[in-house]
């Protein structure tokens, strides 16, 4: 009998919060985590808003000028090693083996694996190499490399926690992190590992978020209340944020013997490409359609028994449009249309980190047995009509949830968690 991946462990370090509970108070009471940014000193840039993360600063690319919760530690040489997302990963995972009662002890063995997601440090590979530039190749920062390229996460916690089971990063766009947790899974169901930390992270600085203007994927809302809102007829765009989060999967009989508490049951996943565009979604949201119905079927649970799907929407109207007819390609007919939200109307979007952030989202609502609702949500596009979009949270135990990611070249995920 396949062993069955549980979540027992969750971190945050976010927009909205930097512990479970300053996060599940956001979700409960939609509060956004956005704040006016002035990026390059210019206020001619038409991006105005970000997804700030708060107690930390990383004003230079020295690690020695960075600040950050001194309630974590990070040793010298770990840090030497990390991107400004590293330090939040970090942190985040501190958090999340604590919370699944873990010590660093119990995850050094060949039982216990690493996935993780980021894009990479533009931030830092723009000063390593203008480095190398000012010297003529002469001079090179030795750890300029691990700490900039996409796999930083993976090399850097990798070694600093000696993992021994399987160590990979993923590096699918916006999808990323939902591919590092559909992955995990099938380590576990397979028996190749019993537990496996899945760790996200993105700076959230000029270098990061300034590209995606070129794109025109940015809003340029200035008012940080209607910004950001999934679904609106009026939506202009995501505003990006950063941070970092992580998830402790574990075979449910290894967490069961050691008395471990468990949040939700991962149940099933599913890919599906769009075969359509490098950076718009399939106008008809052909792949995302197949990742759900593919989802669906691995966790064996019809279209009606869903009971709330946190949906990728960022924001844009292309996308938006997109998700919303995969929806209801899904569920019309099924005789019960599942809640709808997008908990990025309150994060922002968190690029590669955002599948790893709602799935985790995910997993509280299914044990705080709540449902967040669609935040600055007031008119809904006539293309989205029909989904059963919240305008509130609700006091209601979802029994089975949905989380959809979409990235780059058309990557769709879908995730299908359950209460145990």
């Amino acid at each position: 009998m396949a062993a069955v991946p549980v979540i027992t462990g969750l971190g945050f370090i976010t927009s909205i919060g930097n512990d479970r509970a300053s996060v599940l108070r956001s979700l409960r009471e939609l509060r956004h985590g956005f704040e006016r940014v002035e990026f390059f000193g210019n206020p001619a840039l038409p991006v105005k808003l970000a997804g700030t993360v708060k107690g930390f600063a990383f004003p230079s690319p020295n690690w020695r000028d960075w600040v950050w919760p001194r309630e974590y530690p990070i040793d010298r040489e770990t840090i030497r090693g990390f991107a400004p997302h590293g330090v939040y990963a970090a942190c985040a995972l501190q958090q999340a083996l604590a919370d699944a009662r873990l010590t660093p002890g119990d995850v050094a063995n060949e039982d216990t694996g690493l996935y993780c997601a980021s894009s990479g440090s533009p931030y830092l590979l723009v000063a390593s190499t203008n480095q190398v530039y000012a010297a003529k190749g002469e001079r090179v920062n030795p750890m300029g490399l691990v700490s900039s390229i996409a796999g930083t996460l993976n090399f850097n916690l990798a070694s600093h926690y000696k993992i021994q089971g399987p160590v990979a990063g993923f590096v699918s766009a916006c999808a990323s992190s939902s591919h590092a947790i559909g992955f995990a899974m099938d380590e576990i169901r397979l028996g190749r590992a019993r537990r496996m930390l899945v760790v996200a992270g993105e700076d959230i600085n000029a270098e990061t978020v300034l590209p995606f203007a070129g794109l025109r994927a940015l809003s340029s809302n200035p008012d940080p209340a209607t910004a950001s809102r999934p679904f609106d007829t009026r939506r202009d765009g995501f505003i990006a944020s950063g941070g970092g989060v992580a998830l402790v999967l574990e075979d449910r009989a290894l967490a069961t013997a050691r008395g471990a508490s468990i949040y939700a049951d991962l149940i099933g996943w599913g890919q599906a490409g769009d075969g359509h565009s490098i950076a718009i979604s399939h106008p008809e949201g052909a792949g995302l359609r197949r990742a759900m119905v593919r989802a669906l079927a691995d966790a064996h649970v019809a279209p009606a028994d869903v009971d709330y799907v946190n949906a990728h929407a960022t924001s844009t109207p292309i996308g938006d449009r997109s998700e919303a007819l995969a929806l209801r390609a899904v569920f019309d007919g099924s005789g019960r249309a599942p809640k709808v939200s997008s908990t990025k109307a309150l994060t922002g979007h968190a690029l590669s980190m955002a599948g790893a952030l709602e799935t985790a989202v995910c997993a509280l609502a299914i044990k705080e047995r709540f449902i967040p609702g669609a935040a600055h949500l007031e008119q809904v596009d006539p293309a989205c009509e029909g989904l059963d979009l919240l305008r509130t949270t609700l006091d209601t135990a979802p029994r089975v949830v949905l989380n959809n990611s979409s990235g780059f070249g058309g990557s769709n995920v879908c995730l299908v968690l359950a209460a145990g």
